[in-house]
């Protein structure tokens, strides 16, 4: 019994070692591509869910850069998760909500700048109390 776990175990490590064909790579790729997605649509969530508790005047754009910036750092997936959810809610907010071509430019140039990797801070507002 020994002899057999052993072999297995041997068995497993020449296996991780060797090289992997490209077809697994491209598999490999693509899972971390989509747990970065889901992880990003996670962190847009959770900015959507503290701009609404704070309910803070001003402090949209901060959150705007906050949610895309936490998942683009999550790599490529997050950023395009980001990015997709962004176009989506600006495209709806701006036929819904009637704020305006002018907010709808300015969300998305917080998006832009969260997604790039620029520091959220930039758009805090003064007052908004630090648990955000």
């Amino acid at each position: 019994m020994r002899l057999w776990v052993c072999i297995a175990l041997l068995s497993i490590v020449l296996c991780v070692s060797a090289d992997r064909p490209r077809i697994v790579d491209k598999i490999v790729k693509a899972g971390k591509f989509v747990r970065d997605a889901a992880g990003g649509a996670r962190d847009m969530f959770r900015a959507y869910k503290d701009m609404r508790e704070a309910n803070y005047k001003g402090a949209d754009k901060y959150f705007h850069a906050r949610g895309n910036y936490d998942a683009a750092r999550r790599g490529p997936g997050g950023a395009w998760a980001a990015k997709v959810i962004s176009d989506v809610r600006e495209g709806w907010q701006s036929r819904v909500s009637g704020r305006g071509a002018e907010d709808t430019r300015l969300d998305q140039e917080a998006n832009r700048w969260g997604r790039s990797g620029g520091d959220p801070n930039r758009y805090r507002p003064k007052g908004l109390p630090r648990k955000y």
